[in-house]
């Protein structure tokens, strides 16, 4: 990190944001990890797993297009189908024809089910520990607005649009 480090000075990143930025990217990382971990230790589904049940368990009927999930996720489509199929193997998910006979819908199976609601109380508990309480309820308001702001900060930008001043 130091030769990033000294290349961000360049491009205008104050020591506060420096740190900033460094410390979200070590915590992101470690927290991930270690959720991912868990799920895949205790339960034998994947993080990416985990993502797509949540998503289809949330949906009416547990049931979405791919593109829905895709835009969920913001997994390109490639990403997409290779993970719903290997769900599909292994039972948690199923396409669906739709009257349209170009579409499926992908839908939550039983097992699929099953497993989202024998996970998402321990992987809530973990996040609760993990991340709530390290943060602290004091500050969770501030930190979810500071997130709000950068997703926000992020809708209107493409790659490629920032100059050399650092300004978009």
């Amino acid at each position: 990190m130091a030769a990033y480090a000294s290349r961000a000075a360049q491009g205008a990143l104050t020591p506060q944001a420096q740190r900033a930025w460094t410390a979200f990217l070590t915590m992101q990382r470690q927290l991930f990890v270690h959720l991912h971990r868990q799920l895949q230790g205790e339960f034998g589904i994947s993080g990416p797993d985990f993502e797509i049940l949540v998503n289809l368990s949330e949906a009416p009927g547990g049931r979405l297009r791919p593109f829905e999930l895709s835009r969920a996720t913001q997994w390109e489509k490639s990403r997409m189908s290779h993970q719903l199929r290997r769900m599909a193997e292994r039972g948690l998910v199923r396409r669906e024809a739709t009257r349209d006979p170009r579409y499926a819908d992908i839908v939550l199976t039983e097992q699929g089910r099953a497993a989202v609601d024998a996970t998402a109380p321990r992987h809530a508990e973990a996040v609760r520990a993990l991340f709530a309480e390290a943060v602290g309820a004091g500050h969770l308001t501030e930190f979810a607005q500071a997130c709000e702001r950068v997703s926000e900060a992020t809708l209107g930008h493409r790659v490629g649009e920032y100059g050399t001043d650092g300004q978009g």
